[in-house]
């Protein structure tokens, strides 16, 4: 099963997520793929951070992966990987069909995902070009885990309305 969440930030979609991932993972622990690279430093994130260990409890296995989502998934596990924004974030000098390659290869594993995604194509074009960029490959790989996906699900204020 492949499912996909997005929305906009503090949403609910890590909430849903976590929900979901303990409701298809009854054997064993699921797994909490944390894709952000706190190397920066940030005060703020690293808030955000201990404020998602607490949401998750000990309910989850913690991997964290920045970059390369193919290395830690595996056959019949269930994966909840938050957030397919920062991934995005850490991967932005790649091309856009290497990221989609990559999306593809997991989907193809006989296995559980959830996907998170801050949605951010609401706003206006970004001036800069990394900000464009950025959006920009938000919308196309928000596009294809909707097709990837066998359910998509909007959120908005902690309200989940199914798409798919």
């Amino acid at each position: 099963m492949k499912i996909f969440y997005f929305g906009g930030q503090k949403s609910g979609k890590t909430k849903a997520g976590i929900k979901k991932a303990l409701e298809l993972s009854t054997n064993e622990k699921p797994y909490y793929v944390a894709t952000y690279d706190n190397s920066f430093g940030d005060d703020s994130m690293q808030n955000r951070i201990d404020k998602h260990i607490l949401e998750r409890k000990e309910d989850f296995i913690t991997i964290e992966e920045p970059k390369d989502l193919t290395k830690i998934v595996e056959v019949n596990k269930t994966y909840l990987i938050d957030c397919v924004s920062m991934w995005l974030f850490n991967n932005l000098e790649e091309k856009e069909e290497t990221l989609k390659t990559q999306l593809q290869k997991i989907c193809q594993i006989e296995t559980n995902i959830i996907f998170i995604l801050n949605d951010v194509s609401c706003g206006i074009i970004p001036f800069d070009k990394e900000s464009r960029r950025f959006v920009d490959f938000s919308g196309l790989i928000g596009q294809e885990l909707a097709k990837l996906c066998d359910e998509v699900y909007e959120v908005k204020y902690g309200i989940e309305r199914r798409l798919k």
